[in-house]
C-alpha cells in the first residue's frame, strides 16, 4: 500500500503521517481501487449514475474522466486515487473557526496549506454574508461581524495540478457569531406618571469665569483661569432593561461672591422604593445649606484654613474640623431631616428613601486649593494629579457584611454628632488635575476593589479613558454631552446607575 501510494503520487512530510493515513483508511483505498478498475474494465467511463453531487459536478467529473483517458488507464487510476485521497483529507481534517461577535474586530489566522499537503488554490463563500473576508497575502479572516448565529462557510479547494474540468473540493465549516451584548439590553423609557419621576439621565456645567489680577507693579492685566464642573448620570441598564427609574443624583454650585465650589453625588438604594428621591433631596439639601453657610462662614473659615496652611498642628486642624462640621455636617443632617420629613408625608417607612452621598466644598488660596469632603456609603472620592501623581482618597467606602451592602445617610446611627464628623476630611494642596465624585456605577467598573481606590495606577486608567472622549479643558461646556456619552461605557455585569462629577 506505502509503495502503491507513492507510485500515484500521493505524498505525505513524514512516514508517521504516512502510516498513520494508511491504517486509517487502507481498506477504504482497496475497495475503492477494485472497484474503480472493475468500473474502467467494463465500460471506461464515468456514467451519470455513478455521480452523487449536482448535475454540474457530474459533468465536471465526467470531463476529468475524459481527460484521464485520453492519458490512457494507469493515469486515470492514478488521479482518480490522488483525488479520493485528498477529498477524504479535506472531509476529516480538523478545520474550525473561533466564535466572533456582533460589532467587535475579528481577525484569525488561516493557512489551508498547513492543513492538507496538495492544496492549491482556496477560496471561501460565505464570510462577506456576515460581514468578514480572507486575505490571501496575509492569511488572515478578518472584518466585523454583522448579525449573529449560525453561519455556514465554504471552504473550496483545488489540488495544486488543477487545471480546467478537474473537480473542486468543498467542506463546509460551521462557525458561531455572538450577539452584542449590548443589544440583548432594552431600553424601556420611565413612565413619567410614576411618583417622584426624574429624567433617565441629567448632565450639568458650570462655567466660572476668568480671574483678572493686576500685572507686576500695578502694570497690565493678567488673566487666570478658574476651573470648571461638569457632571453627569446615566439610568443603569438594568433598570432600563426593565423600565425603572434612575436612583443617583447630583448637584453642582460655585458661590460667585466667596469663590467657594460644592459638588455632591448621591446613589439611591436599588432596593429602596422612593429611593431616587432620597437622593435627589439629599443632593439639593447640601447646596441650598451650604450656600447659605458658606455665604454666613466664610471669613472665619478662610482665616482658619490659612492659618492652619501656616502650622499644621493638630489644634489648628481641630478648628478647621469644627467650622467645616458646621457646614458640611449641618447640611448632611439637613439633608436626613429633610428626606424624613418626606417619608412622614407620604407616609412611607424612611429606609424607603434610603441613599450614599458624598459631599465636597473647596476653594483655591494663594497658596493652594483647600478642599473638604463628607462620604457615607459605597463610591469614591478623589483628589488627582497627573503630573505629580498625588492621589488623596478623602474617606473610605463603607462595605456591609454582605456583597452589595453598604451604609446609607438614611441610618439614624450615621446622624450622630461623632459619626459624622468622624467622616469629615479634609487637604490643602498646590494644585490638583481633578477632583472627582463618583457613585458605585462608576468605581464599581473601574476600579473593582475598594482596596483599588488606593492606587494611583487606577486613577491614571480612569484619566486616560475619560480623556479618550471627554474634552476636559477650560469653559469647554460640550463636556456635559461627552461626559453623558461616556457614561454609556459597555462593563460586562456592572449595569447599575452610573454618576460623577469633576472639578477640573
Amino acid at each position: 500500500m506505502k509503495e502503491y501510494l507513492q507510485q500515484i503520487g500521493v505524498s505525505f512530510d513524514t512516514d508517521e503521517q504516512m502510516q498513520e493515513f494508511i491504517s486509517l483508511y487502507e481498506e477504504s483505498i482497496h475497495d475503492f481501487i477494485r472497484k474503480k478498475r472493475d468500473e474502467f474494465l467494463q465500460q471506461n467511463t464515468v456514467t451519470e449514475e455513478e455521480c452523487k453531487e449536482t448535475k454540474e459536478e457530474c459533468k465536471e467529473m465526467q470531463e476529468a474522466s475524459e481527460n484521464s483517458q485520453k492519458k490512457g488507464p494507469e493515469n486515470y487510476q492514478k488521479e482518480t486515487a490522488q483525488n479520493e485521497v485528498f477529498n477524504m483529507q479535506l472531509r476529516n481534517k480538523h478545520i474550525s473557526l473561533p466564535n466572533g461577535k456582533v460589532n467587535q474586530e475579528y481577525r484569525f489566522f488561516f493557512n489551508v496549506e498547513e492543513l492538507l499537503l496538495d492544496v492549491g488554490e482556496f477560496s471561501f463563500e460565505g464570510l462577506s454574508d456576515i460581514g468578514l473576508n480572507y486575505d490571501p497575502e496575509t492569511k488572515e479572516i478578518t472584518g466585523i461581524p454583522n448579525k449573529h448565529g449560525d453561519a455556514k462557510i465554504k471552504l473550496k479547494c483545488k489540488r495544486k495540478d488543477w487545471e480546467e474540468g478537474k473537480p473542486i473540493f468543498e467542506r463546509e465549516i460551521n462557525m458561531i457569531i455572538n450577539p452584542d451584548p449590548k443589544s440583548l439590553w432594552n431600553n424601556i423609557p420611565t413612565e413619567t406618571d410614576i411618583d417622584y419621576y426624574k429624567p433617565d439621565y441629567d448632565k450639568g456645567f458650570v462655567k466660572v469665569e476668568s480671574k483678572r489680577t493686576r500685572g507686576i507693579l500695578g502694570f497690565g492685566k493678567k488673566e487666570l483661569p478658574q476651573k470648571d464642573m461638569v457632571a453627569a448620570s446615566q439610568r443603569g441598564r438594568s433598570h432600563a432593561h426593565e423600565g425603572k427609574p434612575r436612583d443617583d443624583d447630583f448637584a453642582l454650585y460655585f458661590d460667585d461672591a466667596n469663590e467657594w465650589y460644592v459638588m455632591t453625588v448621591a446613589d439611591g438604594a436599588g432596593s429602596a422604593q422612593y429611593s431616587r428621591k432620597g437622593s435627589q433631596i439629599a443632593c439639593n439639601t447640601v447646596v441650598e445649606v451650604c450656600k447659605e453657610l458658606i455665604n454666613t462662614h466664610a471669613e472665619s473659615l478662610e482665616k482658619t484654613i490659612t492659618v492652619f496652611n501656616e502650622d499644621k498642628s493638630q489644634t489648628n486642624r481641630n478648628e478647621v474640623g469644627k467650622i467645616l462640621y458646621n457646614i458640611i455636617g449641618t447640611a448632611v443632617f439637613k439633608s436626613y431631616k429633610n428626606i424624613e420629613k418626606e417619608a412622614l408625608e407620604k407616609g412611607a417607612p424612611l429606609k424607603n428613601y434610603s441613599t450614599t452621598l458624598i459631599v465636597s466644598v473647596c476653594k483655591k488660596f494663594s497658596f493652594g486649593w483647600f478642599v473638604g469632603a463628607f462620604w457615607v456609603g459605597d463610591g469614591g472620592i478623589g483628589i488627582y494629579h497627573k503630573d505629580t501623581q498625588y492621589l488623596k482618597v478623602l474617606g473610605e467606602a463603607d462595605g456591609g457584611e454582605f456583597a452589595g451592602q453598604t451604609r446609607f445617610l438614611t441610618m439614624p446611627e450615621i446622624m450622630q454628632n461623632t459619626e459624622i464628623y468622624r467622616r469629615l476630611r479634609f487637604d490643602v494642596v498646590e494644585d490638583f488635575t481633578a477632583l472627582i465624585l463618583m457613585t458605585d456605577g462608576v468605581t464599581d467598573p473601574k476600579f473593582e476593589t475598594d482596596a483599588n481606590l488606593l492606587k494611583i495606577e487606577k486613577w491614571n486608567d480612569l484619566w486616560d479613558d475619560l480623556s479618550a472622549e471627554v474634552d476636559l479643558v477650560d469653559d469647554n461646556e460640550e463636556s456635559a454631552y461627552q461626559l453623558l456619552r461616556w457614561l454609556d461605557f459597555w462593563s460586562p455585569g456592572n449595569h447599575d446607575d452610573r454618576t460623577i462629577a469633576i472639578l477640573f
